[in-house]
């Protein structure tokens, strides 16, 4: 009877000890698929260390008839330049829109084809998702390198690997004042400006209908950052300054 007690006590000393690795495995990989700042494969890009003043503003999915031309007339008034992250299927769907954005001398980046989260899925499903973007964006006459950030910022493995086998670069973030929920213009425009520093790179979320706020935030933000010695540029543009 001792004996089995003791067996017993040994069995669920090891269960429990499995269980921890097993809890303690999945927190980290949910850590990782949620970093901003690392990956397991390839460059990951969230900000650019340099004492020089320049900042890059992005702005995600879309493009959409709500805000696309509101966001370039506000960039335009300033001569400010700007990089779209832009979803795939949103593309197919306003095919226009995105030329547009080249056309008015803009960075166009891959924001994923269907804006589904990248984790969990296979090596096709990722390229796929990246290809069918990659060519839309080159029908738009967008002639420039293109970036490609993770929707919701999540990766894990398959996404990673891909990148980095094809010598391209994972683009974060890490000033996003937009993010948690719909905030108003003046929250916005005071979350940017406090938080940006030298090498910044800001996500905003400024096309859809529900973005007006965003949409005019824009142009008061980067009034204040110029009136702090900013100057904007792409995101590409920050790449070549760190290197």
């Amino acid at each position: 009877m001792i004996l089995k007690t003791r067996r017993a006590r040994k069995w669920a000393i090891v269960v429990a000890c499995v269980l921890v690795v097993v809890l303690a495995g999945a927190f980290t990989l949910l850590q990782v698929a949620n970093s901003r700042t690392f990956q397991f494969f390839g460059t990951l890009v969230d900000r650019v260390e340099t004492t020089e003043k320049v900042v890059a503003l992005t702005f995600d999915d879309g493009p959409d008839p709500a805000g696309t031309h509101a966001i370039l007339d506000t960039l335009k008034s300033r001569q400010v330049p700007a990089t779209f992250f832009l979803i795939g299927r949103d593309i197919a769907a306003h095919p226009d829109l995105a030329h547009d954005i080249a056309a008015a001398g803009h960075e166009i980046g891959n924001h994923s084809f269907s804006h589904d989260r990248m984790v969990g899925v296979t090596p096709s499903w990722v390229a796929d998702e990246v290809e069918a973007t990659d060519a839309l964006i080159r029908a738009s006459g967008y002639p420039g390198e293109i970036l490609f950030r993770p929707p919701n910022g999540k990766k894990l493995f398959a996404l990673p690997h891909y990148l980095a086998s094809h010598d391209r670069v994972t683009i974060t973030w890490d000033v996003e004042p937009d993010s948690d929920g719909t905030p108003d213009a003046a929250s916005v425009e005071q979350t940017t400006v406090g938080q940006v520093r030298p090498g910044s790179i800001v996500l905003l979320h400024a096309m859809y209908a529900a973005r007006e706020q965003t949409r005019r935030a824009i142009g008061p933000l980067v009034d204040r950052l110029k009136q702090r010695g900013y100057r904007f540029v792409t995101v590409s543009q920050l790449l070549a300054a760190r290197r």
